[in-house]
C-alpha cells in the first residue's frame, strides 16, 4: 500500500480538520478548514482572526495535534507533535489556494487575519480498520 500517496489524496479531498491544543493540561479542539500542497510537505495552511482565543493558546503552546474529518469513509490522516506559527504566506495567496479547494465566497480580506501553518515530519494514514500506516515527510 503506498500510504504516502494516500496521504496526499486524503489531505487534498478533505475540507476539514479537528485541530487540537492543550494549555495548562487542558485540551481544546476546533474544527478548521485549511490547505495543503503536496509541493511543502509537512505543512498545512489555514487562517484566523490574530485575537482569537486559539491564537493566543498557540502562545502559550505551539505544539498541537490533528486529524482530518473523514467524509463518507473512515479515511483520515493523524498528526501528533505538530508545531504551529503564524506564516510568511500572505492572506492573499492562501485566498487563491482556497479558491481552487473551496467553491464560494473568497475569503475575506482582512488585517484581523492571518495565515498560520503547522509544521509536522510525520502521519499516520488510516484507511481502513487494518490498514493503517506512518509516513515520514
Amino acid at each position: 500500500m503506498d500510504f504516502l500517496k494516500e496521504f496526499n489524496t486524503i489531505m487534498k479531498n478533505t475540507d476539514n480538520l479537528a485541530l487540537a491544543t492543550a494549555v495548562d493540561s487542558t485540551p481544546n479542539i476546533r474544527v478548521i478548514n485549511f490547505y495543503y500542497d503536496e509541493r511543502n510537505k509537512g505543512v498545512i495552511y489555514f487562517s484566523s482572526f490574530k485575537g482569537s482565543s486559539k491564537i493566543k493558546e498557540f502562545a502559550q503552546n505551539n505544539k498541537v495535534s490533528f486529524t482530518t474529518i473523514p467524509v463518507g469513509s473512515n479515511q483520515h490522516v493523524r498528526v501528533t507533535g505538530g508545531v504551529v506559527k503564524e506564516s510568511s504566506m500572505k492572506l492573499s495567496e492562501l485566498a487563491e489556494l482556497y479558491s481552487k479547494k473551496y467553491p464560494g465566497p473568497p475569503t475575506p480580506q482582512s488585517d484581523m487575519v492571518a495565515v498560520y501553518e503547522v509544521q509536522f515530519s510525520e502521519a499516520e494514514v488510516t484507511l481502513g480498520i487494518n490498514q493503517r500506516g506512518m509516513i515520514k515527510l
